[in-house]
């Protein structure tokens, strides 16, 4: 029970500071104010480090206790396309992450030298918003996955 439990939290921390920090990150973005994208920047990538970082070494490690412990095999079709789909997101989140520190400091520097944000911090905004959805796509789909545990050949 108290690992169920803190699977949960975990996947709900995950989630909700993964969906939470993009939140603020892009209205900082629309501003297109400097100091603000920097600040927020600062406090984006703090946040995803400490919650969004520690909460996905949780749910794995959590999962297959539970994958373990319930009677499932680690190989049911769910089980697989969860794997898939977890890793994909791990793959974006990661860059994510990277860029967001790149925004920040580009933001900085505009701030820094009294410019506007050039094509450089557009750019990376771009590959930072391209990389965000599929990672939110496959957790919200690795949610339903866990939840309806559906039979899928």
């Amino acid at each position: 029970m108290v690992v169920k439990t803190l699977h949960i939290i975990s996947s709900t921390v995950l989630f909700g500071f993964g969906a939470g920090t993009a939140w603020y990150f892009w209205n900082a973005h629309l501003t297109r104010e400097p100091a603000l994208i920097a600040s927020v920047g600062r406090m984006v990538v703090k946040a995803d480090w400490i919650f969004t970082g520690t909460s996905g070494v949780v749910q794995p490690v959590s999962g297959l206790w539970l994958v373990y412990h319930s009677g499932h095999t680690l190989t049911e079709p769910w089980l697989l396309v969860s794997y898939v789909l977890y890793i994909t997101a791990f793959l974006c989140w990661a860059p994510v992450v990277r860029l967001q520190i790149k925004a920040q400091r580009l933001a900085e520097e505009a701030q820094d030298i009294h410019q506007p944000l050039g094509s450089d911090y557009e750019r990376v905004m771009l590959q930072w918003f391209a990389l965000g959805w599929p990672a939110f796509l496959g957790l919200v789909t690795v949610f339903w996955l866990m939840t309806s545990k559906p039979l899928l050949w």
